[in-house]
């Protein structure tokens, strides 16, 4: 195991009927600002439970971040927020509603404009935040991490800051999701305990316990969560299971992947993909690419999570790379790129851009573009 250092400093408030405690959460002597996406809040009757929670108090509301957040929209919340001296943010949505309020956050607090922010990687200064999240995917109420697009150039960045003062998550405001959504929700989070788990063998017996641990749950509550959507029990699991699987807790001490992420990034910024659904067609890719050096973690992963326990090395390897394909597609959701309207003009796009910016991803920096290439290729 590595050498690491742990903090994880976002009071977690979970459960039915918890938004109530907002006025208990929130400082008194705030200038706040409520950050929205397009609406779903209104319906799903979450807007209303906020306000009762803040009634009393003065805020002012954004409205309008839209899934994988543009700096774009972001820079006009961040006037907003100077305008009006606002200290302290809350997000009220998915987790793109959160990234963009974590940029926001930054942008108040710093003169640096906000694409310049992004692309540096770390916001030097932001002003506190807070969440309630009502779509479980990305872990961004849990972490410090954003990802924020650009519409401009096509571009799509992740950059890192604070972790959010408190997050309420409550599953029952989980049941308006659509079933698209919820499958996107489900893949995010399987493919972030991947991208820490399926690297180097043989590190933390620990972080390989917890994060199977994780990974055997979503594999089991999505089969139910596609029959009973309302069911609470399965949702807390869902929700709980999308936190854990990108709020530090599973990778201390480990090595780290994310190259399918980068890609599916570069899907997103290029044609708009949903980012979970782009996971599910890169993820198999990557593993197919990557088996030789993923190996032994893959046959780890394939007798512990899918039971393969049968076969050659090799015919073991590839029926745990074919199962996990297979269950992205349980969920509803396509693995293949030409399922989605994706060619070759986008897969030579990708990984022009890798070789231009001279990155090499994966957790032995060997992902640059011209693996890239290859990864998406597999993917046709």
């Amino acid at each position: 195991m590595n050498n690491f250092i742990f903090q994880n400093p976002t009071k977690l408030v979970f459960g039915k009927g918890q938004i109530k405690k907002l006025a208990d959460l929130l400082p008194d002597s705030i200038n706040l600002m409520l950050t929205f996406g397009g609406g779903s809040v209104t319906r799903n009757g979450v807007y209303d439970q906020v306000k009762e929670a803040l009634r009393g108090r003065n805020f002012i509301e954004f409205w309008g971040i839209e899934p994988n957040p543009r700096v774009e929209t972001l820079r006009k919340a961040i006037e907003l927020g100077r305008e009006n001296n606002i200290n302290y943010l809350l997000a009220v949505g998915g987790g793109s509603v959160l990234d963009g309020s974590k940029l926001i956050a930054a942008g108040i607090a710093d003169e640096t404009d906000a694409w310049e922010i992004v692309k540096r990687g770390v916001a030097n200064k932001q002003i506190p935040f807070a969440s309630v999240m009502t779509v479980p995917a990305t872990g961004s109420e849990m972490n410090g991490g954003a990802v924020i697009s650009r519409q401009e150039t096509l571009e799509k960045y992740g950059f890192f800051g604070n972790y959010p003062r408190f997050s309420i998550l409550d599953p029952e405001v989980t049941y308006s999701l659509s079933d698209y959504q919820i499958a996107c929700g489900l893949a995010d989070a399987f493919t972030h305990v991947l991208e820490q788990y399926l690297t180097t063998p043989g590190q933390s017996r620990i972080m390989d316990r917890w994060a199977e641990g994780v990974l055997l749950s979503i594999k089991e509550i999505a089969p139910g969560i596609r029959e009973k959507p309302k069911d609470y029990e399965l949702m807390a699991d869902y929700m709980l299971a999308a936190t854990l699987a990108l709020n530090d807790f599973i990778r201390m001490g480990v090595t780290q992947d994310w190259a399918t992420h980068q890609i599916g990034h570069e899907l997103t910024a290029l044609h708009g993909i949903t980012h979970g659904h782009s996971l599910a067609i890169v993820m198999p890719g990557t593993l197919r690419v990557l088996k030789e050096q993923k190996k032994e973690k893959l046959m780890q992963y394939g007798e512990r999570i899918f039971g393969i326990t049968e076969g050659t090395k090799a015919e073991r390897v590839d029926k745990a790379i074919e199962m996990t394909e297979q269950f992205y597609r349980s969920l509803g959701l396509t693995t293949r790129l030409p399922e989605e309207g994706i060619g070759k003009e986008a897969i030579d796009t990708i990984a022009t851009r890798f070789n231009e910016r001279g990155v090499a991803y994966g957790e032995n920096g060997n992902v640059n573009g011209d693996v890239t290439r290859e990864i998406l290729l597999s993917c046709l």
